[in-house]
Parts: C-alpha cells; structure tokens; sequence
C-alpha cells in the first residue's frame, strides 16, 4: 500500500525552476534514495515532501490524502540536527515538548526518554545538556529520536549524514535500519553520496541535474 505519493510536483523561486514536473510513490516500510548533485532541487522536494512547502503545481497525498500542511504522520530530519532544536532549551526540555503533545505526563516522560536514549546509543545525562554542548552525532542521534516519539508513518532525512565523519556516519545509517525494522516506517532518503543511497534504499530516483531554465513570461 502506498503510504506517500506525489504526482507531477513541481516549485519555482524568483522565477527559476528548483523542481520541475517529479513525481514519486513510496510504500509502507519501504526506503525511496532521492539522488543527485548539489542544486539538483533534493531539498526542495523533502520540505515539500513533509508539508513545510507548497508545490505550486502538481499534489502530494499522505495516506491517500491531499497534503495541505505539515501532519505528524511524517516527520523530517535535517542535514544541520543542532539548527533544528531551540538554542536555550536543554535536551529534556526540547523531547518534553514532543512528549506532552502526545499525551505522556510529567511524571512519565524521563522514564520514556531514558528507554529511548538508550536504544539510540545515548546516555540519559545528555538530557541536561544544551544543544550546542553535544556533538554532531549525538544531536543527529537526538533529532531522530524526537521524530519518533510521534510514532510517524514516514520520515524524509534530508542529508542526515553528510555533516558527520564516517565512523558517525555508519553508526546513524544502522540505527536507521534498525528503527525501520522495528517500526516498518518508510523512509525518503536524500544524498548525494550514491554508496550511502544504495546502501539504504530498496530503490533509488534520481535527479539528474539542476533545472536551469526560467518561467516564460
């Protein structure tokens, strides 16, 4: 069953194509690569992917659903995980957020962070820790960590492991794995790196180049 389609999206800015005319289907539990160079519109697709943008032509439909807005059934991990978290909120503060949105009480919610740091790989003392006080693979390890306390259908990681040295790197790759064998979560994962595509992904779509002719007037 498919689970996140879009058909003939396409998204301009000053004039210029950033995307034109993509379309893309992705399964339940399945992992969709989105290859090519810098420039080629790869991010352009995943915030549209996840609701952050509108197309200005074409749809996107979540559970065979027009996607208006972003929804929690998918959730996005960026390139930069340490600009995605507020600056002057700890560690706890930031997953107590996401927390009390779904429900879990005060009481509850180290107990449930504890358990899912651990799996990740982390230590429940980076709690008190602020985001510029971790590194970049522990930051990555936290942002997809707080993208799964929704319980999300899809997640769109948008160069996850780019920023990262290679030991880090692998260490993120299989932790992806792994929480997409527990979870049978999709995944549109977005690279440059073809081994790192490959090695991800049941198949792969690429853009081959940047769209670089303009609108007619």
């Amino acid at each position: 069953m498919l689970i996140l389609e879009a058909e003939n999206i396409s998204k301009t800015y000053g004039g210029t194509y950033a995307l034109a005319d993509f379309s893309l289907q992705l399964a339940e539990g399945e992992t969709v690569g989105l290859s090519g160079p810098s420039g080629c519109g790869k991010s352009t697709c995943a915030r549209i992917l996840a609701g952050l943008e509108k197309p200005d032509t074409g749809v996107v439909k979540f559970a065979e659903r027009e996607l208006r807005s972003p929804n929690s059934g998918i959730q996005m991990i960026f390139q930069d995980p340490a600009g995605s978290f507020n600056p002057v909120h700890t560690i706890y503060q930031s997953l107590s957020a996401v927390l009390s949105l779904t429900g879990v009480s005060k009481p509850d919610q180290r107990a449930v962070m504890r358990e899912k740091l651990l799996a990740a790989g982390l230590q429940p003392e980076i709690l008190s820790r602020y985001p510029d006080q971790i590194s970049g693979g522990q930051a990555q390890r936290v942002a997809i960590l707080r993208g799964m306390l929704v319980n999300p259908k899809v997640m769109i990681l948008d160069e996850p492991t780019s920023a990262l040295d290679v030991s880090v790197q692998a260490q993120i790759l299989h932790l992806l794995k792994n929480i997409q064998e527990e979870s049978r979560m999709s995944y549109v994962f977005i690279s440059h790196d073809t081994a790192v595509v490959d090695f991800m992904s049941d198949r792969v779509v690429k853009i081959e180049k940047k769209q670089e002719y303009s609108l007619q007037k």
